[in-house]
């Protein structure tokens, strides 16, 4: 079953349950998601999904960290409760060693060994880890590898 039909199978489930909160969720997250197929013009698969997906989820966050600097805590709590929902269509996260060994693999593999090759380590990691880690996260560990 695509990412898709599952999101569309849990918003059945969420309106027979009554679940407000998540099937506002779910349908936000299928319209990103035909916003982009309808500009595109073509159908997303579900790494393209999971991008969406992944978006998402980093605006949430970085409202949450505005909210509670505004002392909003009733938003953040919205925008929490929504990270949380999308995060169940999200593959499951890497640990740190894991993430730690990817990166070690693909440095190797593309053959890099200063910051000038920051990019190719990126290109190359980004389909591998693409919403099972936060990227800018991975950044700084490329950065202390290449030194």
């Amino acid at each position: 079953m695509s990412l898709i039909d599952q999101l569309k199978d849990q918003m059945k489930q969420a309106m027979i349950a009554k679940d407000k909160a998540r099937l506002g969720t779910i349908r936000l997250a299928l319209a990103a998601i035909k916003q982009i197929e309808v500009d595109t013009r073509e159908s997303l698969n579900d790494d393209q999904v999971i991008a969406v997906l992944t978006k998402m989820v980093k605006q949430r966050r970085d409202s949450i960290a505005q909210y509670e600097a505004a002392n909003r805590s009733d938003l953040a709590d919205i925008e929490a409760a929504e990270v949380n929902v999308i995060n169940t269509f999200l593959p499951k996260p890497l640990t740190s060693e894991e993430v730690d060994a990817i990166i070690a693999e693909t440095v190797t593999e593309v053959g890099a060994a200063t910051m000038a090759d920051m990019g190719k380590v990126m290109g190359a990691l980004k389909s591998k880890i693409q919403g099972r880690a936060d990227m800018g996260a991975i950044g700084a560990l490329i950065r202390a590898k290449l030194k």
